[in-house]
């Protein structure tokens, strides 16, 4: 019996997924997401309602591949925050948060099979049309980042010694905040969550 070999991309990518608790500079290629974008607080409903309507997607197009012989582990779910307007982030109300939800895909996963997934869903009555859901590809190129373990809440820390590591390195930020979620926060207690703090810079 044929065994199909699964992707784990944390274990394929390290360079992707995983960082240490010190700055870090790293070069990465364009790769395609599933993305979907909004803005409201993280602990709105919509952006948690945001976060459910994904998951059967990444889910079908893993059941999809794996019936070609190309299984995946689902990846872990990584977000870009930002804030427009002349305010910090940390002074904008959280309200006024825009974030980009993002599940990075394997390269054997291209907009066809995405396409064929939403079109399988919409005839089951399982789409949630209220959110729009898109394959697009992302090149963040050169960039920065930081482990940070502990409350997403508490990043404050980590964040300024990414700064004072862009700073002191002569480059600037060109993209926007971006988080990858290594733990599972249902799952993890709060001061042992491990999240992943990368900029794009320039």
């Amino acid at each position: 019996m044929l065994t199909i070999t699964k992707l784990d991309m944390a274990k394929a990518y390290p360079e992707y997924y995983k960082a240490t608790q010190k700055p870090q500079l790293v070069n990465f290629e364009p790769y395609h997401y599933l993305t979907c974008q909004g803005k409201c607080a993280p602990e709105d409903t919509y952006f948690l309602e945001a976060i459910e309507a994904m998951y059967p997607l990444v889910y079908n197009i893993k059941f999809l591949s794996k019936s070609q012989d190309l299984d995946f582990v689902v990846p872990k779910m990584e977000a870009f925050w930002w804030v427009e307007g002349n305010l910090p982030y940390d002074e904008t109300s959280r309200e006024e948060w825009h974030w980009k939800i993002l599940f990075r895909m394997p390269d054997f996963v291209c907009k066809s099979e995405f396409e064929q997934v939403v079109a399988k869903l919409k005839s089951e009555g399982k789409w949630n049309s209220q959110f729009d859901i898109v394959f697009e590809e992302i090149h963040e190129g050169l960039s920065v980042q930081i482990l940070h373990i502990g409350s997403y809440e508490e990043e404050q820390a980590s964040l300024d010694t990414l700064y004072q590591f862009i700073q002191r390195e002569g480059f600037e930020i060109s993209g926007k905040h971006h988080e990858i979620y290594l733990s599972d926060p249902r799952k993890t207690e709060t001061g042992k969550l491990k999240t992943i703090l990368r900029y794009a810079v320039k």
